[in-house]
């Protein structure tokens, strides 16, 4: 199980560096987690096969192990606080541990939400890429919790703020050995996880009056997302959500942009499922042809 999953990975970062990295970039973000370790591989194997010069390219970490993984693969890595001023990044590479039918994310699984969003939110365009069991209708079908980022002094008022939202359960990451106290990010914050008893609505009901705003203990996502972060002492929620890159550049923002462009999910099959903003959904088999498109309405 644990190779297929891994087979998965590989071939939705195969796919998705074949239509979105470009050799004449100037800023690639790299995101985190072991998704992310196929897109880097992927990305030199490509240039490899195709002599691509990318020695100019600046790639941009979104914490230590992604840092490692760009160093070790012999590219060149520049820290976020580094980035000129008023520069956008090409385009971002990241993992998710959870992408519903409207393109929102949870992320945060492995701590480096914060610096995630940092790039995501700087990207022209971000591109999440994923193995299957990540591909869900709405948020909080299999990933259970939410990420949360905060101050270590406002952990229990946040704690409190959290239930008052209607969380069934929030608590404060352990470390990876619990004696050595609660696990600390790269800002040295902890990250906090808070279930919700039910699956996000993708998106603000226009129609239904109060639904998704809490009553009920029914939300939707932007409006959860909303609510956390407004809450003092919360450095940043796991919930990627709004606008995307491209829509951010649309209305006129340099910056912005949450929600990823396009999503690509590894199947067990060997093919790649695509959900594209505003596209729908196509299918490549794993000969990669094109087996199926479904327009969104």
């Amino acid at each position: 199980m644990a190779d297929s999953i891994e087979k998965a990975k590989e071939t939705a970062a195969r796919k998705a560096v074949e239509d979105h990295f470009d050799p004449t970039a100037r800023y690639v973000g790299i995101g985190s987690g072991s998704t992310i370790v196929f897109v880097v591989k992927a990305i030199i194997e490509r240039t490899k096969e195709r002599k691509e010069d990318i020695s100019r390219i600046s790639f941009v970490p979104t914490g230590y192990q992604s840092r490692q993984v760009i160093l070790n693969a012999g590219l060149q890595a520049l820290q976020f606080d580094s980035l000129p001023r008023g520069v956008v990044l090409d385009v971002a590479f990241d993992g998710a541990d959870e992408v519903d039918e409207d393109l929102n994310c949870i992320k945060g699984g492995g701590a480096c939400l914060y610096q995630e969003k940092l790039v995501a939110t700087h990207a022209r365009k971000f591109i999440c890429v994923a193995d299957h069991r990540k591909l869900q209708p709405r948020l909080l079908s299999q990933w259970k919790k939410i990420p949360i980022e905060a101050e270590p002094l406002a952990a229990n008022s946040v704690l409190e703020a959290l239930t008052a939202l209607g969380s069934n359960e929030a608590i404060i990451r352990s470390g990876a050995m619990e004696k050595t106290g609660p696990l600390k990010t790269d800002q040295d914050n902890f990250i906090i996880d808070a279930k919700f008893p039910q699956p996000l609505l993708p998106r603000p009901s226009s129609s239904e009056g109060t639904r998704g705003t809490g009553v009920d203990k029914q939300w939707d996502v932007e409006s959860l997302a909303r609510e956390i972060k407004q809450i003092e002492g919360v450095l940043s929620v796991g919930l990627f959500s709004g606008i995307n890159g491209f829509e951010a550049e649309e209305a006129g923002k340099k910056t912005g942009g949450q929600k990823p462009v396009a999503a690509y999910f590894g199947m067990e099959d060997g093919s790649v499922v695509i959900r594209k903003a505003g596209e729908g959904e196509v299918v490549f088999n794993k000969e990669g042809k094109l087996q199926k498109r479904e327009v969104k309405e």
